[in-house]
């Protein structure tokens, strides 16, 4: 009986958390989407790469060349190909075709010390060859692009947390409540047949099959509020793992209730 009552709950603790993150996963990739937020970090990173942070100088004349923009209109691109990036940044210098003197001129013409220093070092170890320079370029690109990457990362966990949160909040996901009512009525989780592995009617109406829900608002604030408080936070934090993790869990937990396929 222990063991058939740790099973549930950790099922419905797990199904739960999972159709949470699901939610929030599809409501974020929306609102990247719409707001254009990996175009507009990816812009952030090449204005800073090129030292042009009015976009009135280098990195625009990047953006507007026909290997990143290829139509015009189209808005800011998503992602740059490390390779087009440098043909665009040399040509945008004027440097192709240029011979090693000319390409060094025009290095040493910017105004940006930091882009100056870099180029110049890249010009370098290149020995004024264009066609090493833009391997080196892309590297650099590269480079540039895996911190732009871990910044766009960080800022999506943090609108991540904030989603889950307001979710939380909004339909009153009390992990504490949660789990102190699957573990007194285990059997809560029998009606949770069906595995939902997409954001659909059938995967809501499960989800509220669960002791969740207000009973009455607003909460009043005394000490069970603040308990209340920290089981949102854990739902909250919950979401962080991803869906993909929590459906793992959930379904090898459904093998252990031996209603899954056996591994």
């Amino acid at each position: 009986m222990f063991g058939s009552t740790v099973l549930e709950v950790a099922f419905g603790l797990t199904f739960c958390y999972a159709t949470v993150a699901l939610i929030v996963s599809t409501v974020q990739e929306a609102l990247a989407s719409a707001l254009r937020l990996r175009a507009t970090t990816l812009l952030a990173g090449v204005k800073a790469m090129l030292g042009d942070p009015n976009f009135n100088a280098l990195a625009r004349a990047l953006y507007t060349h026909a290997l990143i923009s290829p139509r015009a209109g189209n808005g800011i691109p998503s992602y740059i190909e490390p390779r087009n990036f440098a043909i665009a940044l040399l040509e945008s210098l004027e440097a192709l075709p240029a011979s090693a003197e000319q390409l060094r001129q025009r290095i040493d013409a910017l105004t940006d010390p930091q882009l100056r220093r870099v180029l110049l070092g890249i010009w370098q170890r290149a020995s004024g060859d264009a066609a090493r320079m833009e391997t080196e370029i892309a590297l650099w690109f590269d480079s540039a692009m895996e911190r732009v990457s871990i910044s766009y990362k960080r800022r999506a966990m943090a609108i991540s947390l904030l989603l889950s949160l307001l979710l939380a909040v909004l339909f009153n996901i009390d992990s504490i409540h949660l789990f102190k009512s699957l573990w007194q009525h285990p059997a809560l989780t029998a009606q949770l047949a069906a595995v939902p592995d997409t954001l659909n009617a059938a995967a809501i109406e499960a989800l509220f099959q669960l002791p969740i829900g207000w009973n009455s608002f607003p909460p009043r604030l005394d000490a069970a509020f603040v308990v209340q408080l920290a089981g949102w936070m854990i739902t909250a934090a919950t979401a962080l793992f991803g869906a993909p993790f929590w459906f793992n869990l959930m379904k090898r937990t459904m093998q252990l209730r031996g209603h899954g396929a056996k591994p």
